[in-house]
Protein backbone atom coordinates (compact mmCIF):
# COMPACT_ATOMS: atom_id res chain seq x y z
CA UNK A 1 0.00 0.00 0.00
CA UNK A 2 2.31 2.60 1.18
CA UNK A 3 6.24 2.94 -0.12
CA UNK A 4 8.56 4.89 1.86
CA UNK A 5 10.83 7.36 1.07
CA UNK A 6 14.82 6.24 2.15
CA UNK A 7 17.86 8.97 2.56
CA UNK A 8 20.87 7.50 3.60
CA UNK A 9 22.89 9.20 5.62
CA UNK A 10 26.87 10.27 5.01
CA UNK A 11 27.27 7.25 8.26
CA UNK A 12 27.64 3.97 6.15
CA UNK A 13 24.48 2.24 7.73
CA UNK A 14 22.40 5.14 8.77
CA UNK A 15 18.98 5.63 7.18
CA UNK A 16 16.19 8.18 7.74
CA UNK A 17 12.71 7.00 6.35
CA UNK A 18 9.93 9.04 5.38
CA UNK A 19 6.62 7.00 4.82
CA UNK A 20 3.77 7.86 2.58
CA UNK A 21 0.99 9.57 4.92
CA UNK A 22 -2.86 9.64 3.59
CA UNK A 23 -4.00 12.51 4.88
CA UNK A 24 -8.04 13.64 4.45
CA UNK A 25 -10.65 15.71 6.56
CA UNK A 26 -10.66 12.60 8.90
CA UNK A 27 -7.30 12.80 10.15
CA UNK A 28 -4.63 10.48 8.40
CA UNK A 29 -3.59 6.75 7.91
CA UNK A 30 0.34 5.84 7.62
CA UNK A 31 2.16 2.23 6.95
CA UNK A 32 5.45 2.58 9.52
CA UNK A 33 6.73 -0.88 8.48
CA UNK A 34 5.67 -3.04 5.77
CA UNK A 35 8.58 -5.70 4.90
CA UNK A 36 8.42 -6.29 1.63
CA UNK A 37 8.79 -2.37 1.09
CA UNK A 38 12.04 -2.09 3.41
CA UNK A 39 13.42 -5.11 1.70
CA UNK A 40 12.63 -3.34 -1.69
CA UNK A 41 15.16 -0.56 -0.24
CA UNK A 42 17.72 -3.04 0.96
CA UNK A 43 17.01 -3.01 4.39
CA UNK A 44 15.34 -6.45 5.12
CA UNK A 45 16.31 -6.99 8.86
CA UNK A 46 14.11 -8.78 10.81
CA UNK A 47 12.44 -7.26 14.09
CA UNK A 48 12.25 -9.35 16.90
CA UNK A 49 10.77 -6.75 19.90
CA UNK A 50 8.67 -3.36 19.78
CA UNK A 51 9.41 -0.99 22.56
CA UNK A 52 8.19 2.57 23.70
CA UNK A 53 8.88 5.37 26.08
CA UNK A 54 7.35 8.78 27.12
CA UNK A 55 9.84 11.33 28.56
CA UNK A 56 9.44 14.73 29.53
CA UNK A 57 10.77 17.73 28.31
CA UNK A 58 15.14 18.20 28.70
CA UNK A 59 15.28 13.79 29.07
CA UNK A 60 18.45 12.68 27.57
CA UNK A 61 18.23 9.08 27.13
CA UNK A 62 21.50 7.17 25.92
CA UNK A 63 23.82 7.20 24.42
CA UNK A 64 23.29 3.25 24.61
CA UNK A 65 24.26 0.18 22.99
CA UNK A 66 24.45 -3.76 24.02
CA UNK A 67 27.82 -5.43 23.93
CA UNK A 68 27.54 -8.89 22.89
CA UNK A 69 23.87 -8.99 21.47
CA UNK A 70 23.83 -5.51 19.51
CA UNK A 71 20.65 -4.22 18.27
CA UNK A 72 19.31 -2.85 15.15
CA UNK A 73 16.66 0.21 16.24
CA UNK A 74 13.48 1.55 13.98
CA UNK A 75 13.13 4.52 15.63
CA UNK A 76 10.19 7.22 15.60
CA UNK A 77 8.53 9.67 18.07
CA UNK A 78 4.82 8.72 17.90
CA UNK A 79 3.90 11.93 20.09
CA UNK A 80 5.99 15.23 20.44
CA UNK A 81 9.51 15.92 19.26
CA UNK A 82 13.12 14.05 19.89
CA UNK A 83 16.38 14.61 18.57
CA UNK A 84 17.62 11.48 17.77
CA UNK A 85 21.13 10.46 17.90
CA UNK A 86 23.51 7.36 16.12
CA UNK A 87 27.34 7.64 16.85
CA UNK A 88 29.27 5.05 15.09
CA UNK A 89 31.30 2.36 17.15
CA UNK A 90 32.33 -0.32 14.45
CA UNK A 91 35.90 -0.77 14.57
CA UNK A 92 36.89 -1.40 11.48
CA UNK A 93 34.49 1.86 9.94
CA UNK A 94 36.13 4.89 8.14
CA UNK A 95 33.55 7.33 10.02
CA UNK A 96 34.11 5.25 13.71
CA UNK A 97 33.21 7.64 16.24
CA UNK A 98 31.40 9.87 14.00
CA UNK A 99 27.79 10.90 14.51
CA UNK A 100 24.64 11.73 12.88
CA UNK A 101 21.29 13.71 14.41
CA UNK A 102 17.95 13.71 13.13
CA UNK A 103 14.39 15.40 14.26
CA UNK A 104 11.67 13.15 15.08
CA UNK A 105 8.66 14.21 15.68
CA UNK A 106 4.86 12.83 15.53
CA UNK A 107 4.58 15.91 13.05
CA UNK A 108 6.94 15.17 10.07
CA UNK A 109 6.50 11.01 11.18
CA UNK A 110 10.18 10.04 10.28
CA UNK A 111 11.57 7.31 11.83
CA UNK A 112 15.55 6.42 11.92
CA UNK A 113 17.12 2.93 11.34
CA UNK A 114 19.96 2.77 13.24
CA UNK A 115 22.50 -0.74 12.53
CA UNK A 116 24.13 -3.05 14.96
CA UNK A 117 27.22 -1.41 15.82
CA UNK A 118 26.32 1.95 17.09
CA UNK A 119 25.06 3.43 20.05
CA UNK A 120 22.13 5.67 20.34
CA UNK A 121 20.37 8.20 22.40
CA UNK A 122 17.41 10.98 21.98
CA UNK A 123 16.66 14.52 23.52
CA UNK A 124 13.38 15.21 24.44
CA UNK A 125 12.26 18.44 22.51
CA UNK A 126 9.06 18.95 22.98
CA UNK A 127 6.81 19.36 26.47
CA UNK A 128 6.32 15.43 26.62
CA UNK A 129 7.58 12.66 23.96
CA UNK A 130 6.34 9.06 23.21
CA UNK A 131 8.93 7.49 21.40
CA UNK A 132 8.63 4.02 19.52
CA UNK A 133 11.14 0.96 18.49
CA UNK A 134 11.82 -1.92 16.64
CA UNK A 135 14.80 -3.62 17.52
CA UNK A 136 16.26 -6.78 15.66
CA UNK A 137 17.39 -8.60 19.10
CA UNK A 138 16.15 -9.17 22.42
CA UNK A 139 17.16 -6.64 25.18
CA UNK A 140 19.91 -8.93 27.00
CA UNK A 141 20.33 -7.07 31.11
CA UNK A 142 24.39 -7.24 31.77
CA UNK A 143 25.03 -6.65 28.28
CA UNK A 144 24.07 -2.84 27.94
CA UNK A 145 26.96 0.08 27.34
CA UNK A 146 27.02 3.09 26.80
CA UNK A 147 29.02 6.17 25.79
CA UNK A 148 29.02 9.74 27.74
CA UNK A 149 26.56 11.60 25.63
CA UNK A 150 28.76 15.02 25.84
CA UNK A 151 32.32 12.73 25.09
CA UNK A 152 34.19 15.98 23.35
CA UNK A 153 35.86 13.13 21.37
CA UNK A 154 32.52 12.63 19.71
CA UNK A 155 31.27 16.78 19.90
CA UNK A 156 27.43 16.04 19.63
CA UNK A 157 25.49 18.86 18.59
CA UNK A 158 22.48 18.41 21.15
CA UNK A 159 20.15 21.35 20.39
CA UNK A 160 19.76 21.92 24.13
CA UNK A 161 17.24 25.42 24.61
CA UNK A 162 18.58 27.81 26.78
CA UNK A 163 17.24 27.68 29.75
CA UNK A 164 16.96 23.86 29.23
CA UNK A 165 16.86 21.75 32.06
CA UNK A 166 18.57 18.29 31.32
CA UNK A 167 17.55 15.11 33.23
CA UNK A 168 20.07 11.95 32.72
CA UNK A 169 19.23 8.85 34.65
CA UNK A 170 21.85 7.86 36.88
CA UNK A 171 23.66 5.10 35.00
CA UNK A 172 23.70 7.70 31.55
CA UNK A 173 25.88 10.24 33.86
CA UNK A 174 28.36 7.66 34.37
CA UNK A 175 29.25 6.30 30.97
CA UNK A 176 32.17 6.93 29.87
CA UNK A 177 33.79 8.34 26.48
CA UNK A 178 34.59 6.95 23.19
CA UNK A 179 38.61 6.32 23.97
CA UNK A 180 37.60 4.60 27.10
CA UNK A 181 34.54 2.46 25.96
CA UNK A 182 33.79 -0.71 23.92
CA UNK A 183 34.07 -1.12 20.10
CA UNK A 184 32.67 -3.13 17.92
CA UNK A 185 34.26 -5.59 15.73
Amino acid sequence: MGKIKVTRCEIEGLCVIEPTVFQDERGYFVETYNYNDFAAEGLDMKFVQDNQSMSVKGVLRGLHFQKQFPQGKLVRAIRGTVFDVAVDLRGGSATYGKWFGVVLSAENKKQFYIPEGFAHGFLVLSDEAEFAYKVTDFYHPGDEGGLKWDDPEIGVEWPIEQGMELILSEKDQKWLGLKDTFKFE
